[in-house]
């Protein structure tokens, strides 16, 4: 049972009715006459089994505890005072051991919450509010938030919706681990629940993880399948991660919250600077990035809202108590579109219950197992079992031409190298034309995956926007800021246009989208060499000192690179002149070069 402040004042007076009690209270032999238990007085039975009734002012509901044996006591509680509606007109009854008797208020109050908002058992959002555990706070950022979520109720209610399949499982995993059930919430501040959310921080899947931890943490990331949107795995490691930031921050649930927002380091750094200026070191007092500064305050609004919709008028639509998926074994790769086909469920609800898988199939290497609607898993396993493992890819015969590499067939048959490397024992990069290669295929079209990375991106791609579209091919030593520099555009916009973060490395070959201003244009000369020289093998970094006479046209022809080159490869703002001495750093193609000096 979960004890709570406001209980405080039922078991200041419970002394008193148990004083009642021992004295052979009239009123307590006559509501005991009533049910099925025998009316024996007070002082003639065991004390655990003791009858209470908390009735006239009381604050709570009455309540008759009566004798069910030595072991335990049947407690009934009744929707008004005892006073007023007969002891068997009762609401709820549950049994409570020896120990739990005295704890039974706290019980009332949620049991009186629970019927003020028509939650009952069969509702998660019940199930969460039940476990509540993080104090409450009266601080602006807390009012702030809580006002904006209170005046988007149509926000809670996408939240809602998107939550369903899930939430279930976080509660359960959450309960489990004997943690606030708050922590059920927190996916609603890291991505609204939307399992493909990707922030500019290179953060992914409903707990927002970065790459790095979630590699700390098992979550597996390559071209087949990211960890991070395992709603299994990932929600698993989001609450190892959060009970050992609890530890690090001794039982500071709020500190710990912070950290997973920020980092440990970041939190225990604005810890120490307060205790050398002798200041406190909770979570409102620590000078945190502004970002983490609002992130608890909306967990704590969310709970706010969450334990007291009505308070704003607003209703949380329901959602069932019981398991919406069920984890199944496989045992090796397979399409989804077939997975989807033998479950008897549209691909799309696939994705949208394993959406870590990038492509149109599972990881050859696994992880092996999908997440499937519990109504049809039955019908699933039934169909798997009868489906050889070989048919569960469809494989092709490629015959190699001319040119043809590992990584453009791989491109054409929306694969990996390396899995067409393993398949076909092929231990280096180097093919022959005129040999076969043995590849696995997509059994459907491509935009039937169309929650794939590769359709994710192309429909972000295509979404129309304000300016000129361009598409740019990344050449060799491009970088996103290079390309921004280029087409005049910022580099988060860039980032945003073609389903990327700022810091994601780009790969050679691959396409992009710019939406640039009219007025925005890019000289000739410019785009030619905007990039560095093609072979890396022949390319060498140079220092050059600025020597009297000399200007960045100058330099530029000296070394056959353009002056936009210069300025960015040594952050030269325009108009700012050279100085003699002055350090220059120079990426230079070999081979062009002459005899100048």
């Amino acid at each position: 049972m979960q004890f709570k402040n406001q209980n405080k004042q039922f078991l200041s007076f419970l002394p008193g009715v148990l004083l009642v009690f021992l004295g052979g209270c009239a009123q307590f032999d006559s509501l005991l006459s009533t049910s099925d238990t025998p009316a024996d007085t007070p002082s003639s039975r065991p004390a655990e089994s003791a009858a209470i009734a908390v009735a006239g002012d009381a604050p709570f509901p009455a309540l008759v505890i009566t004798d069910t044996g030595a072991d335990s006591a049947k407690v009934s509680i009744q929707a008004e005072l005892l006073n007023e509606i007969p002891v068997d007109d009762v609401a709820e009854t549950f049994t409570l051991s020896d120990e739990e008797v005295l704890a039974v208020g706290v019980d009332v109050a949620e049991a009186e919450s629970d019927a003020k908002f028509g939650a009952t058992d069969d509702d998660v959002w019940s199930r969460i509010r039940a476990g509540f555990e993080l104090e409450e706070y009266d601080h602006r950022r807390i009012k702030r938030e809580f006002a904006w979520f209170s005046r988007h109720p149509e926000y809670i209610d996408r939240v809602a919706k998107r939550a369903r399949p899930y939430l279930h499982f976080i509660i359960e995993e959450v309960e489990s681990r004997g943690i606030p059930t708050e922590l059920a919430l927190l996916p609603i501040v890291e991505s609204a629940f939307q399992p493909f959310a990707y922030s500019h921080g290179r953060a992914s899947g409903i707990w927002q993880f970065i790459p790095s931890t979630g590699k700390l943490y098992g979550l597996k990331q390559t071209w087949w399948y990211d960890g991070r949107r395992d709603v299994y795995a990932s929600t698993r490691a989001a609450l190892t991660l959060l009970q050992r930031l609890n530890k690090q921050f001794k039982g500071d649930w709020l500190l710990a919250l912070a950290a997973y927002n920020s980092g440990a380091g970041t939190v225990s750094k604005a810890i120490r600077k307060n205790k050398k200026r002798g200041k406190p070191i909770d979570f409102f007092s620590l000078g945190l990035p502004r970002e983490t500064r609002g992130y608890v305050p909306k967990l704590l609004a969310l709970k706010k809202l969450i334990a007291d919709p009505e308070a704003v008028g607003m209703t949380i639509a329901p959602i069932p108590n019981e398991p919406y998926f069920k984890r199944i074994d496989i045992g090796s790769q397979i399409d989804l579109a077939l997975a989807a086909d033998l479950a008897g469920i549209k691909i799309d609800e696939l994705y949208q219950l394993n959406p870590a898988f990038n492509r149109w199939a599972t990881d050859p290497k696994g992880p092996h197992y999908l997440l499937l609607p519990l109504g049809q898993v039955d019908e699933f396993e039934t169909a798997l079992n009868k489906l050889p493992k070989k048919d569960r890819v469809r494989w092709v015969r490629h015959k190699i031409r001319n040119g043809e590499t590992l990584s453009t067939i791989a491109t054409k048959y929306h694969t990996s190298v390396t899995l067409i490397k393993r398949t076909n024992r092929i231990r280096g990069t180097q093919i022959r034309a005129g040999k076969s290669l043995i590849i696995p295929v997509a059994s459907r079209s491509a935009p039937t995956y169309k929650h794939s990375a590769e359709q994710r991106k192309s429909r972000t791609q295509n979404v129309s926007r304000k300016g000129k579209k361009t598409h740019h091919t990344v050449q060799r030593g491009d970088t996103l800021w290079d390309i921004a520099q280029l087409y005049k555009v910022g580099v988060r916009a860039l980032a945003k246009w073609n389903s990327m973060a700022p810091t994601d490395t780009l790969r050679l070959g691959q396409k992009l989208v710019i939406w640039s201003n009219k007025s925005a244009k890019v000289s000739v000369i410019e785009a030619a060499h905007h990039a560095l020289p093609p072979n890396r093998s022949i390319t060498k970094r140079i220092g050059y000192r600025v020597r009297r006479g000399d200007s960045l046209s100058r330099i530029s022809s000296k070394f056959n690179v353009s002056v936009a080159q210069l300025r960015r490869w040594n952050k030269l703002p325009k108009g700012k002149y050279l100085q003699p001495g002055q350090y220059l750093t120079v990426y230079v193609d070999v081979t062009s070069q002459t005899a100048r000096s």
